[in-house]
Parts: C-alpha cells; sequence; structure tokens
C-alpha cells in the first residue's frame, strides 16, 4: 500500500504552505475552538543512540502521526540531529492517504506557531529579532516572525560561526539587515527566539529591557532550559501551548514553577492568547512542538496538493 502513497517532499511542502499560510492556518486552527489541552499524547522512547518520538493526533478533519528520531551525535557524521517521517489518514476509515517529509513539516509548524503567539505578544512595531541558534528553526522563525512583525535587522547568536555567517548570508540575501552577534544583544532586541540544543540558559534575563517578547523553543525535556528564571519572572505574560504538556515536558516552565517565579495557574494557553492584544509588557512564548500542529499543517499541504493535481 504504502508503494502507491503520494510522497511530499520537502520542495513540496514549502511550495504548497509558505509560511505566512502556515501562521493563518494555526491561528485559525485555535481560534476555531481547537483544544491542545485534549490532544493526543506525544511518546517518547529511549534507545541507545537517542530517542523515538511518536506524535498522533486527530482533528475534525484529518488524522496522522509524526514518527520522529533525536539522533544527538548526528551533528559528529554531518547529519540532521531531528529527523521525521509523517503519515497523513483519511479520518473516517484511516485509510492511509499520504507520506510527507516530517523534518520539513517541523521546520515549518515549529516557527508559524511561534509566530502566531508573537502576533499576540510581541509590540506591533518589533522590528530588531535577535536568534539563539544558526540551524533551520532560526531561519525558519525570521521567515514566520516577518509575516507577522515588520521586521528590519537580525542579529544571530551561534556557536558555530561558519553556519552562523551562513545564515547572515541567507537573512540578508531575504533582504532583512543582519549581523553576528552576542547575549548582550538581548537588551536592544524587541523580539528574542531561542531555539538551540542548550540545556542552561543562554543569556541573563535581567539584561531584557521591558516589552521583550522571548520565544524558546529548542527543547522538551524537564531538565532542560534555554530561559532562566528572571526571563520568566518579568514577563506579564507567560504563555504554552497547553498546561498539561508545558509542566509535564517544558523545562523552561517546569524549573521557573518549582522555583516559585511563576504559578501554574498563571499560565495563559495559547488556544486563550490568540484572542488578547498585544500587550506593552515583556512576554515570554515557551514551545515544546504537539502533533496538532504537524498535522493541521499536513492536511493543508495534502489538501493543495490533492487540489492542485485535479486543476
Amino acid at each position: 500500500m504504502t508503494a502507491t502513497l503520494p510522497y511530499l517532499d520537502e520542495a513540496d511542502i514549502f511550495d504548497l504552505v509558505p509560511f505566512a499560510d502556515a501562521v493563518t492556518v494555526l491561528a485559525k486552527a485555535l481560534s476555531g475552538g481547537l483544544d491542545p489541552q485534549a490532544s493526543l499524547q506525544r511518546s517518547i522512547h529511549d534507545v541507545e543512540h537517542g530517542q523515538l518520538l511518536l506524535m498522533p493526533a486527530e482533528t475534525a478533519a484529518a488524522v496522522g502521526v509524526k514518527l520522529s528520531t533525536v539522533a544527538p551525535g548526528n551533528s559528529d557524521r554531518l547529519l540532521p540531529r531531528v529527523q521525521a517521517l509523517y503519515v497523513l489518514y483519511d479520518r473516517v476509515t484511516l485509510t492511509p492517504v499520504a507520506l510527507l517529509d516530517g523534518t520539513a513539516l517541523t521546520t515549518l509548524r515549529t516557527p508559524a506557531v511561534s509566530a502566531v503567539a508573537v502576533d499576540h505578544l510581541a509590540a506591533p512595531e518589533a522590528r530588531h529579532l535577535v536568534v539563539f541558534g544558526s540551524g533551520p528553526q532560526a531561519w525558519g522563525h525570521v521567515e514566520a516572525l516577518r509575516a507577522t512583525r515588520p521586521l528590519g535587522n537580525v542579529t544571530v547568536v551561534g556557536r558555530d560561526p561558519d553556519r552562523a555567517a551562513a545564515l547572515i548570508a541567507r537573512v540578508r540575501d531575504s533582504g532583512l539587515d543582519a549581523r553576528v552577534g552576542s547575549h548582550d544583544d538581548v537588551a536592544d532586541a524587541d523580539v528574542v527566539v531561542c531555539a538551540t540544543t542548550a540545556r542552561q540558559p543562554l543569556f541573563d534575563g535581567r539584561r531584557l529591557r521591558p516589552g521583550t517578547c522571548v520565544v524558546a523553543v529548542g527543547s522538551h525535556e524537564p531538565d532542560a532550559r534555554e530561559l532562566d528564571d528572571a526571563t520568566i519572572s518579568s514577563a506579564e505574560r507567560v504563555v504554552v501551548e497547553s498546561h498539561g504538556v508545558a509542566l509535564r515536558e517544558a523545562g523552561d516552565i517546569i524549573q521557573a514553577v518549582r522555583s516559585g517565579v511563576v504559578r501554574e495557574n498563571n499560565l495563559i494557553e495559547l488556544r486563550d492568547a490568540v484572542h488578547l492584544a498585544p500587550t506593552a509588557g515583556s512576554s515570554v512564548f515557551k514551545s515544546v512542538g504537539m502533533g496538532w500542529q504537524d498535522l493541521v499543517v499536513a492536511d493543508l499541504a495534502y489538501r493543495r496538493w490533492t487540489e492542485k493535481r485535479h486543476a
């Protein structure tokens, strides 16, 4: 059966669903009543050289599952740390209808979810973006956030000088000013994105100026964090995808709750945040990634592929 299934590769996915459209469809799903708290849970299984992640999801339109792997040693092999395959099913018959490049899907939907949050958290005139990281997620966040804010310049903070330089060149080619920076540049940022594999805070949150919006997407483990307590305690709004997932997987949130800098009942779920006006105060969005996000974007890509095929 799988030999006859259509396969949407990276080029197909990004052609069918530009970042701006991914932002729109995810925001529409949330404002239309999708409840992330009720979503199927991700399961994580340790294997000898990393992890297997199974991310099932169901919406009113489709059913799907992302099969992901995380192999920390792959950087030494010149291979991606995270790889994935997505299987999309007919919602009624549960017949597989398509396979999609799950890695590309992650690269697309994660920044798009961040952009949905930023659209309701960051100052409308936000122009300076500081990005920690220099991989696909860093680039994806530049593209997704410029769909919701008038970005003018980007500062890249990365451990690998060559990768940082390559990202800067790509950002400049896209029409934005870009330069290499350091953790001190958060003091002048309107939006800060953390898209790294760090397990300890990346910067001193006391250096953030009032009104900064901070996004952290790099980890999904209770003992890993990219943000310190100062960053979270200074935020007027702390937004998560769902309370349950955040308190189970988001180390940034779990450790901040444990130390008392934020209370569980003060966390705002993303589906509620999309009904809020942007705030003048500081804010944090912590994402660990959820299966419904992949499914919403995968379903849109497949529907557009089908329409294009029959046009």
